[in-house]
């Protein structure tokens, strides 16, 4: 949309010492912070956040700066990705008379962003600027106002301390979009969302990194075996392949692939790759494209630990307990829990396929959503490859809101709509 700019051109603002309004996901808070660089703020920038946005004006900063400021997360402040990660408050040690004033909470924020400050440097408990530390990995891990701040500091070359301050209207309700939108205008500020930062950062940095290979005999035959961690999970992926894909030559080169590859994502599902339910078809697809490569002699099978299609095991079982007790289908459960239909991301499936030196791909899937999540990250697809599976009596109905809800390319299925 037009109001909204593009991740270089809100770099470009912040490195001009310019504002600009970050935007989160309508799930989340749905709020517009103002951000700025903290070592290029003036007094007349606090006295702008202040006067014209209203909210609560804060230093966001990575933990390594956190750590040599000597601040930690204020007593009881969960861990988890939803909450908002504040320090103690703070003033700055020498240079200030109150702390309040706009001239002070800019020394206070120079103070952060200065690499040469450390604990001795500021006043905690006492002070007039609140601190909130971004997680590792920014908004890859957290998608929020602190870690996309932090985030755009660090991507424009400028260091990793952020201000930000919450958008309010003048009623001190607070901005949406359509008053976000009219607040730039007004203001001739730039705006972008958190959502193009985490697409952005997806498809220009090198999130994984390729942690040991090895022979993987199987029953289809002897695969090589390649286990990556990634910026991004807390789980290793794996890529089994055929046909020297992916093996390092001399030097520890990789070399690229100089035809199009039979290559199957599949997301992990214990329940039917494992335990071999027969609620779905997990099992029977991971099979048939061992199979597959295998009958190739040349392919890649990118097994992701996405269970339950990003939703995790735990809320994957109670999703079957809503299906089993109340009748729901498998996107209705989902949403009954409060997630989207489907929350996977092929992102770092595809900068394994690039890391093995794949860049054409004959892919295995029903799915055309993964069909656009890989192309937009340098990889071509060549081809589709059907998968479907003969259904059973137990996953007749699932594989149908596949098909109608999610929109995979499944054939009528056998005994479609007959009762359970």
């Amino acid at each position: 949309m037009d109001h909204f700019c593009s991740i270089p051109d809100a770099l470009a603002e912040l490195r001009a010492g310019r504002m600009v309004v970050l935007v989160d996901d309508e799930h989340r808070e749905n709020e517009g912070d103002l951000v700025m660089a903290g070592e290029l703020m003036t007094p007349a920038d606090v006295n702008f956040m202040v006067r014209e946005a209203c909210g609560r004006l804060c230093v966001a900063m990575s933990k390594p700066n956190a750590d040599r400021l000597g601040l930690d997360l204020l007593p009881g402040v969960r861990i988890d990705a939803s909450a908002t990660p504040f320090t103690h408050n703070f003033d700055a040690h020498f240079g200030i008379t109150t702390g309040i004033s706009a001239h002070d909470r800019c020394r206070t924020i120079q103070v952060c962003a200065d690499p040469a400050s450390g604990p001795n440097d500021l006043v905690r408990d006492k002070g007039h600027m609140d601190g909130l530390i971004a997680k590792a990995g920014g908004v890859l891990v957290r998608a929020g106002h602190t870690e996309g701040s932090v985030d755009l500091c660090r991507m424009a070359g400028l260091r990793e301390v952020g201000v930000i301050c919450e958008v309010l209207n003048e009623d001190g309700s607070m901005a949406r979009l359509p008053d976000l939108i009219e607040y730039c205008r007004h203001h001739s500020l730039k705006m972008c969302t958190i959502a193009d930062l985490i697409e952005y950062r997806r498809q220009t940095e090198k999130l994984v990194k390729r942690e040991i290979g090895l022979k993987l005999p199987t029953e289809f035959g002897e695969f090589d075996l390649f286990a990556y961690t990634s910026l991004v999970d807390a789980e290793p992926h794996i890529a089994i392949t055929m046909g020297g894909v992916g093996v390092e030559h001399t030097g520890g080169v990789i070399c690229p692939v100089n035809e199009p590859v039979l290559v199957r994502m599949h997301s992990e599902c214990l329940t039917g790759d494992v335990l071999h339910s027969a609620k779905c078809d997990c099992g029977p697809q991971l099979q048939y494209a061992m199979q597959q490569v295998a009958a190739a002699g040349k392919g890649v099978i990118v097994y992701m630990r996405q269970e339950g299609r990003g939703i995790g095991l735990l809320n994957k079982l109670k999703a079957y307990r809503l299906q089993q007790e109340e009748g729901l289908d498998t996107v209705e459960a989902n949403k009954r829990l409060g997630f989207a239909p489907d929350l996977r991301n092929f992102g770092i499936g595809a900068q394994i396929l690039h890391d093995l030196g794949v860049r054409q791909i004959r892919l295995l899937t029903n799915n055309p959503r993964k069909v656009i999540g890989l192309e937009g990250y340098g990889l071509k697809i060549v081809e589709r490859v059907p998968i479907q599976m003969t259904p059973g009596e137990f996953n007749r109905d699932y594989l149908a809101t596949k098909r109608e809800k999610l929109g995979h390319l499944l054939d009528k299925l056998e005994g479609e709509g007959v009762e359970k």
